[in-house]
């Protein structure tokens, strides 16, 4: 773990050193900044992750000193109201932890052998509080589960077992199972990861924020009947941004195993991906890791749903898609399509489908098996959301596929 985030570190720092275009981070307040994880851009096109990772967020042992006990019993609720270190443990029904602290204050809960149901509400709910860190002990197991229909606190739609309406942190050395009739983490600001062992299972999206989702490190296991990673919100299409420098995923998801508003940067990390779509966002950038997606719809979408240029830009990275069969692109863009480095491989009727300019200037394209310089384009285009353009049989709505045509879709 040590090696994996001092990996980390060196290659943020580095980065840091270059110029990115539409950088957009805020400083991080009250604790040391260590890594600014930006990469560098190979085109104009390309989109900028300006995530700041703090000591203490990529911290995996807590400090516990002085640490708080807090032992869950059933029916309980215990509220947390000032700054510190908690250590948690207990196994529970329709218990809660609420921390209700003043927007300065940094809590931080250590999961120490946690096993909690619930019925209606969300295990841990953060109401106030600067930043929430949820570490897990080492060697420890931990399980947080909502098993019914959840309640609202007034006007706050509190949907998830995890429930945070300021920044979140999870790190640690042991493992968090979460299980949720809705979604499993939800935060309205920003959700880190920085290590661990985490597994969710939800109805509804695994894990989701309206500003950013940024992950350092951790291995993280996702089945969700919605989306794996969402980040959206709904008043300001400026935020819902995903950036992934490292960590080791395997997502199964009923819709997108991936998907931000406004970008999707990978600079690192192994992702196996199996969904309606792998990745989708406004600009997706890929800049390295060893990636594995399987789609019925788009591996990877590029689609208008912010001002941010509509674009999919490979600068590095091993990617190898395997498309369904139907109207189904590998790499489709409703703009621009750049690939400048690594290695892409797609299996399926159509490799590429986009509406602006593609260039290749580096890498390897491989489609269906064969080594390509040039990037193939489906007849047409594509539409919102990745939807195939027309042409062929109009029964069919087939596309222009390397070689011919082949079956599409409107």
């Amino acid at each position: 773990m040590k090696k994996r985030i001092t990996a980390i570190l060196i290659t943020a720092l580095l980065a840091a050193s270059l110029t990115a275009c539409n950088s957009g981070a805020s400083s991080a307040t009250a604790e040391t900044t260590v890594a600014r994880a930006t990469n560098s851009p190979e085109a104009d096109n390309t989109a900028t992750a300006g995530t700041e990772f703090t000591e203490r967020d990529l911290q995996q042992v807590a400090d516990t000193t002085d640490a708080k006990t807090i032992t869950l019993t059933d029916g309980k609720t215990e509220t947390i109201t000032a700054a510190g270190t908690y250590t948690v443990s207990g196994t529970a029904a329709n218990a809660q932890i609420i921390v209700d602290a003043a927007k300065e204050d940094k809590v931080q809960l250590v999961l120490n052998g946690v096993n909690v149901t619930n019925s209606s509400t969300p295990v841990i709910y953060v109401k106030s509080a600067d930043k929430t860190f949820v570490t897990t002990q080492k060697d420890t197991q931990n399980s947080l589960s909502v098993t019914g229909s959840f309640t609202s606190d007034g006007d706050t739609n509190t949907d998830a077992v995890i429930f945070s309406k300021d920044d979140l942190v999870l790190n640690g050395e042991g493992a968090l199972s979460i299980t949720s009739t809705e979604n499993g983490i939800a935060g309205k600001d920003d959700v880190k990861i920085t290590g661990g062992t985490l597994n969710i299972d939800s109805a509804a999206d695994a894990i989701e924020t309206n500003d950013e989702i940024a992950v350092a490190d951790g291995t993280i296991t996702i089945n969700s009947q919605k989306d794996g990673l969402h980040a959206e919100n709904s008043d300001d299409n400026t935020q819902g941004s995903i950036h992934i420098s490292g960590g080791t995923f395997t997502i199964n998801a009923a819709s997108d195993a991936v998907q931000g508003t406004t970008t999707v940067v990978i600079d690192n990390g192994t992702l196996d991906l199996t969904g309606s779509e792998g990745i989708e966002a406004t600009n997706v950038t890929i800049n390295g890791g060893d990636i594995t997606i399987a789609a019925s719809d788009d591996g990877i979408n590029a689609t208008g749903k912010s001002s941010e240029k509509v674009c999919i830009t490979i600068n590095g990275g091993t990617i190898k898609i395997t498309m369904g069969q139907g109207d189904t692109d590998g790499l489709d863009s409703n703009g621009d399509l750049y690939i400048t480095g690594g290695t892409v491989d797609i299996t399926g009727q159509s490799a590429c489908d986009y509406d602006g300019t593609a260039q290749k200037t580096g890498g390897t394209l491989i489609v269906n098996g064969t080594e390509t310089d040039t990037i193939p384009n489906q007849m047409m285009g594509g539409g919102m959301g990745g939807r195939g353009g027309m042409g062929g049989d109009p029964m069919q709505g087939g596309g222009m596929a390397p070689g011919g045509m082949a079956p599409g879709g409107f």
